[in-house]
C-alpha cells in the first residue's frame, strides 16, 4: 500500500483525525463527507476532499493532498485541479488546501504565479516531522506512518495503550487497533504475522482481520488455547528481534505477556 493511499484510507475511516491534524475540533467531521472526484475532460483527479452538506454553505471545502515525494510540478497541478473543480461544480463555499508533507525538505519551490496563494490562508502545509510529541491520539497515529523503523515499534505499543485507555466504544477501539496494525505491517513487510502480533500484543488484536486470516491459513503456532509450550517457545524466539527493533525490556514483556525477568534472560548477552 502506498503511503498516500494509507493516509486517504485513514481519513476515510477516521475523518476526525484530519480535523485534529489541522487544529480544528474533531466534532467537525460530523459535518463532512470525505470523497475523491474525477474532473471531466482532463486527466485530473482530486483524491481527497472534505465536503460539507449543501445546506451548510458557511463551512469551507478542504482539498487534501498527501505529498511524500519531491515534485517540482506539484503546486501547478494542485491549483489547476482546485480551480477546475470550483469552475465545474460552481462552488459557493469558501475553500482551503491542506498539504501534508513528511518533512519540510520534500516541499518543492513555490512557483511565482502562485506565491500569493501560498502565502495566504488558502493553503496550509502540515509537516509531520515538526509536530510535537504531546499530540492527540489521532495525530499520534498519523505520525506513526512517518516514524522511523527504529522508533515505530515502541510508538505503536504506546498508541495501543492509549487506544485501550481513551476509546471505550468496542467497535471503534478494534477498528483503531486494526489500523495501527496495518501501519506496522506496511512499515515492516519483512516481519511475519506472528512477529507483528507479538510486537503489538496478541491479545490486543485477536479480533482483527489479519489475526483471523492467520488462524484460517494455519499460520499461528498452535491453537490459541493449548500447546502452551509451543507458544512460549515462539515468544522466546521473538524477543531478540523485538529488542533489536528498539523496544525496551518492559515493552517486550507487556507485548508478549511475559514476566520481565523471562525477557531479560532471553535477551542477547552484550559482548
Amino acid at each position: 500500500m502506498k503511503t498516500d493511499a494509507l493516509f486517504y484510507y485513514l481519513f476515510q475511516e477516521f475523518p476526525s483525525i484530519f480535523f485534529e491534524l489541522i487544529g480544528q475540533s474533531a466534532s467537525l467531521a460530523d459535518d463532512y463527507q470525505f470523497t475523491s472526484i474525477e474532473l471531466k475532460q482532463v486527466a485530473f483527479r482530486l483524491d481527497g476532499l472534505f465536503l460539507p452538506p449543501p445546506d451548510k454553505p458557511n463551512l469551507p471545502i478542504y482539498f487534501v493532498e498527501v505529498q511524500f515525494q519531491l515534485d517540482e510540478t506539484f503546486y501547478y497541478r494542485l491549483f489547476a485541479e482546485i480551480f477546475l473543480y470550483l469552475y465545474q461544480y460552481k462552488v459557493v463555499n469558501n475553500w482551503q488546501a491542506i498539504v501534508v508533507y513528511p518533512r519540510r525538505s520534500i516541499e518543492s519551490a513555490q512557483p511565482v504565479p502562485y506565491q500569493f496563494l501560498l502565502s495566504s490562508d488558502r493553503v496550509r502545509r502540515v509537516y509531520l516531522e515538526e509536530l510535537g510529541a504531546n499530540q492527540s491520539l489521532g495525530v499520534g497515529i498519523v505520525q506513526l506512518v512517518v516514524e522511523s523503523n527504529k522508533k515505530a515499534p515502541a510508538k505503536a505499543v504506546n498508541l495501543i495503550s492509549q487506544v485501550r485507555q481513551q476509546i471505550t466504544d468496542e467497535r471503534l477501539q478494534q477498528q483503531t487497533l486494526e489500523f495501527i496494525e496495518t501501519i506496522v505491517i506496511y512499515k515492516f513487510p519483512h516481519l511475519s504475522r506472528q512477529e507483528v502480533e507479538a510486537m503489538l500484543g496478541l491479545d490486543l488484536i485477536k479480533n482483527t482481520r489479519v489475526y483471523q486470516e492467520a488462524q484460517e491459513e494455519g499460520k499461528l503456532e498452535g491453537k490459541l488455547e493449548g500447546k502452551l509450550e509451543g507458544k512460549l517457545e515462539g515468544k522466546l524466539e521473538t524477543i531478540p528481534r523485538l529488542l533489536k527493533m528498539g523496544l525496551t525490556l518492559k515493552q517486550v514483556a507487556e507485548a508478549l505477556d511475559l514476566d520481565i525477568e523471562v525477557v531479560r534472560q532471553a535477551a542477547p548477552k552484550q559482548p
